[in-house]
């Protein structure tokens, strides 16, 4: 048997496998995703501590998300500010190496 004959053998077993294997996929029953509780609050601690429910967790994420994503967005920002005193700055930074 030659490699592409045995190349060609290979792929035809594969694909036997995975037709085989398909049905048997598609069989299994589908579960439901679902959302892990949500914590519950100490006694001693105040009303609004935790959150009580998903959508409020995205709430809170949501202002910190945005921030970071402006600091993500701070150098694009700061190019036409920089760039009149980059040649300056390359020839300081020259200097003190």
């Amino acid at each position: 048997m030659t490699k592409t004959q045995r190349m060609l053998a290979a792929f035809a077993l594969a694909g036997a496998a995975a037709g085989l294997a398909a049905p048997a996929a598609s069989a299994a029953p589908k579960v439901p995703i679902s959302l892990p509780d949500l914590p519950q609050a100490a006694q001693d601690m105040p009303e609004g501590a935790t959150p009580g429910s998903v959508q409020e967790i995205g709430e809170r994420i949501t202002p910190g998300v945005n921030q970071l994503n402006q600091l993500m967005n701070l150098p694009n920002q700061l190019a036409p500010a920089i760039a009149p005193v980059e040649p300056v700055l390359g020839l300081a930074s020259g200097a003190v190496q």
